[in-house]
């Protein structure tokens, strides 16, 4: 069953129990990346990185409604008006063969979605990341707004990218689909890194608050469901 023909609303109708919260009252999102970092990405197989790729693109959804969010809440932020420029409605990651022309926008869910269309997984497997993803948008779209927007500078000042450096620790970057997932991590290491003219920079100014850890768990957590081997 290839991409195209799995439908995101089918994983709804099939049972799955939350996914866990954070231990401990003095956690916080810091040491979940770090804890994301360390997982065992050098050992995952071909599949299973295409499992992780299969994961990082509902991340990629809420990422998306999540600069969505932040331009309702504060309209006239210009910062954000250019973060919302380089993540929706952009070219900054084209071209990219099989996912997008030289000089065409996508936002970049959009990006990750192409991307997965390039190769074709089987129905069980399929519905089994389906499952996780959708789990780990329900409980991203049950958390409130405040702390959706609040949570883009966690992901685009130092997160992300450390998260970004850890998965191209993986061995097994062979065929279009898995080309196409390090021509985006690649990217975003590039737009986020630079500390001054960084994604960053434009969302430095907004403070999360003690419940963007809950976003980073659920996070960590689809990474592990989608390809156990990381905890081992």
């Amino acid at each position: 069953m290839s991409t195209a023909q799995v439908k995101v609303e089918t994983a709804r109708q099939l049972p799955l129990g939350p996914l866990c919260e954070a231990n401990g009252d003095t956690a916080s999102h810091a040491q979940v990346i770090d804890e994301i970092c360390h997982l065992n990405w050098s050992a995952l197989s071909r599949d299973e990185l295409i499992d992780v790729a299969w994961a990082y693109y509902f991340f990629s959804v809420q990422f998306c409604e999540n600069v969505g969010i932040a331009r309702r809440l504060y309209p006239e932020d210009k910062r954000l008006e250019e973060l919302d420029r380089g993540e929706r409605n952009t070219d900054n990651l084209s071209p990219c063969p099989g996912v997008v022309d030289v000089g065409e926008k996508v936002d970049h869910d959009e990006f990750m979605r192409r991307a997965l269309q390039l190769e074709a997984v089987d129905e069980i497997r399929g519905r089994r990341l389906l499952l996780i993803g959708n789990a780990y948008l329900d409980k991203v779209r049950a958390t409130d707004d405040a702390t959706r927007a609040l949570s883009l500078p966690s992901y685009e000042d130092g997160g992300l990218e450390k998260v970004f450096r850890s998965i191209l620790q993986a061995r097994h970057w062979d065929g279009p689909l898995l080309q196409a997932f390090n021509h985006f991590l690649v990217g975003h290491i590039a737009l986020d890194s630079d500390p001054k003219e960084g994604h960053g920079s434009l969302c430095r100014h907004l403070a999360p608050n003690a419940r963007v850890l809950g976003l980073w768990v659920a996070f960590k957590q689809s990474l592990i469901a989608a390809a156990p081997r990381l905890a081992r």
